[in-house]
């Protein structure tokens, strides 16, 4: 099966939360739910698009901040205490900068209308092509080997 690409959206902190983790770095998607999740296989590619620094926030950092490779077995919940038990999938993430979207909104295939570049974002995490993910990596100056690019 092909590999996939996806961009997932999250504030940067939650973001940085699951590329920082050690020894393995995870995704999580629409606040923990499953079925997103579901549609992700080992080997898709996976970036991750910040609108703001914090959840809720206002700041507007609209950058990526990471990006990697998902890696094999399922999605699995992790009790991050306070009763909140989300789904996640482990994600090897490649060494890459943070990178802002605005030079690239015209650029970028997934963008229909650029006066409407966030649109898509609305829904959390949605498939996009090599092109784009290949543009994506390179503005975020990634390690193109770690990402099989």
């Amino acid at each position: 099966m092909a590999q996939r690409n996806w961009i997932a959206v999250a504030s940067a902190e939650h973001a940085r939360r699951g590329r920082d983790h050690k020894p393995l770095g995870f995704m999580q998607v629409g606040h923990g739910k499953l079925g997103p999740l579901k549609r992700v296989a080992a080997g898709d590619r996976v970036a991750y698009y910040a609108p703001a620094t914090v959840f809720g926030g206002t700041d507007k950092l609209q950058s990526f901040v990471s990006i990697g490779i998902a890696q094999p077995g399922e999605p699995y919940e992790f009790d991050m205490g306070g009763g909140f038990v989300p789904w996640r999938r482990d994600v090897a993430y490649a060494a890459s900068r943070e990178a802002p979207i605005a030079p690239l909104i015209e650029r970028l295939a997934f963008v229909e209308n650029p006066s409407q570049w966030g649109y898509k974002f609305r829904f959390g995490m949605f498939e996009v092509s090599d092109a784009d993910t290949m543009l994506i990596a390179r503005t975020m100056k990634a390690d193109l080997k770690a990402l099989a690019l």
